[in-house]
């Protein structure tokens, strides 16, 4: 179990409880939210290490992992999936200027993005923790998919783009994985991070229920300050910062699935529809956020 005196971000020992959040997708556990006083970074705290962290993704319905979870809700998440494959490819290409390149996709589960990438003309490689997703991902799309332990063996220099969708809050060593990204990276490359915002309207609305918390397997909440922070220590400065438009939606359903609602799928998507039109005048309180980050 890994406990927290001094914040991770910023070492200031001014950290305080936040929220006590439970795991709602699989073990009802309870973990705290610590909040730093000085530079306002959330974390979770007492949370499993390393070598203990799998049993908490071993469910059914962890559908980053888990191509055949059922149920509506993950259905509905497969069909968003399909839009945002192309939008991201977009995004990647009018950040890189390219159409084609070398791109490594950190955390790529079942692989439906890097097979999008390699579909495209791109030169791929998938970095994956979770056997079964990783076996999903060679076995379905032919990728080349490692082990995290194998990303140190990659050669310096080679990607002309670096990509994590909704990873950097899963690692126990977010900053030594920073290095490797800034070694992997050609010098005009680009690394694009998604990550939830624990400042977004809906964060904000739903609390302790809010799904992207999703304890203990995010053991990082960022917000864009945070994170800006986060990303000048590290080496990088943010180029551009972007929304994630149907992520709301899915988040809002679920964490009014967490409360217990009613015709929880209804209400997330009326409220998850307000939010949207909010964060459309203020996108640093969108729901997920992607950083354009340059060495």
């Amino acid at each position: 179990m890994i406990t927290h005196s001094v914040c991770p971000l910023c070492s200031s020992g001014k950290i305080s409880l936040n929220l006590k959040c439970t795991d709602h997708l699989l073990s009802r556990e309870e973990f705290d939210l610590l909040k730093c006083r000085e530079c306002g970074f959330v974390f979770t705290d007492k949370h499993p290490d390393e070598l203990n962290i799998g049993r908490y993704y071993e469910s059914e319905d962890y559908i980053s992992h888990d191509d055949y979870a059922k149920g509506f809700l993950n259905h509905v998440y497969h069909m968003v999936r399909s839009l945002m494959l192309k939008k991201k490819r977009i995004i990647i290409q009018k950040a890189t200027r390219l159409t084609k390149g070398r791109i490594l996709d950190i955390g790529c589960g079942t692989g439906y993005f890097a097979a999008t990438m390699k579909k495209g003309g791109w030169d791929v490689t998938g970095i994956e923790p979770n056997v079964k997703a990783r076996d999903f991902a060679r076995s379905h799309f032919a990728l080349n998919v490692l082990s995290p332990e194998f990303i140190s063996e990659l050669p310096s220099g080679t990607f002309d783009c670096i990509t994590l969708w909704h990873v950097l809050e899963h690692f126990h060593k977010p900053f030594s994985y920073a290095e490797e990204i800034k070694r992997l990276l050609k010098p005009e490359g680009i690394c694009i991070c998604a990550l939830p915002n624990c400042s977004s309207f809906d964060a904000n609305h739903y609390g302790e229920y809010w799904a992207a918390y999703d304890v203990p397997r995010h053991l990082w909440h960022f917000t864009p300050e945070t994170f800006r922070f986060f990303a000048g220590k590290t080496g990088f400065h943010i180029k551009e910062i972007k929304s994630l438009p149907f992520d709301v939606f899915y988040i809002s359903i679920l964490s009014e699935k967490n409360k217990g609602t009613k015709f929880y799928f209804l209400k997330g998507i009326i409220k998850g529809s307000l939010f949207a039109l909010r964060s459309l005048f203020h996108k640093s309180k969108s729901s997920s956020l992607i950083y354009l980050l340059k060495i």
